[in-house]
């Protein structure tokens, strides 16, 4: 697994994109999503085409959200077996408890 790139994306938070293995697709798919602040994955081809996109409600509780993709993951592991390596796109979110401390101070 390798992160090639990380940045900026239109102030909602950042894109990253790693390269997984076929095998170790749905794990880390799975892992993304229970990490929570993830807003969006896309599954591409190592050519760049999109394969699946993803999209994540940040409300919603992760059993609940992996019960409800579970049909998108058995697809990703039919994928896994074709492919030997997939790009994974990965949208996330930033929460505001990591804003500046110094803004904090000027709510007050």
């Amino acid at each position: 697994m390798r992160n090639d790139k990380t940045g900026p994306r239109s102030g909602r938070g950042t894109t990253e994109e790693i390269t997984v293995m076929g095998g170790a697709l749905v794990e880390k798919v799975k892992e993304l999503i229970q990490e929570g602040n993830v807003r969006r994955l896309i599954i591409r081809r190592p050519s760049g085409e999109a394969l699946v996109e993803i999209p994540l409600t940040a409300g919603v509780g992760v059993a609940a959200l992996l019960t409800f993709l579970a049909p998108v993951l058995a697809a990703l592991a039919a994928m896994a077996a074709l492919i030997a390596q997939f790009r994974v796109e990965i949208q996330r979110d930033h929460p505001e408890r990591f804003r500046n401390p110094r803004d904090i101070d000027q709510d007050d």
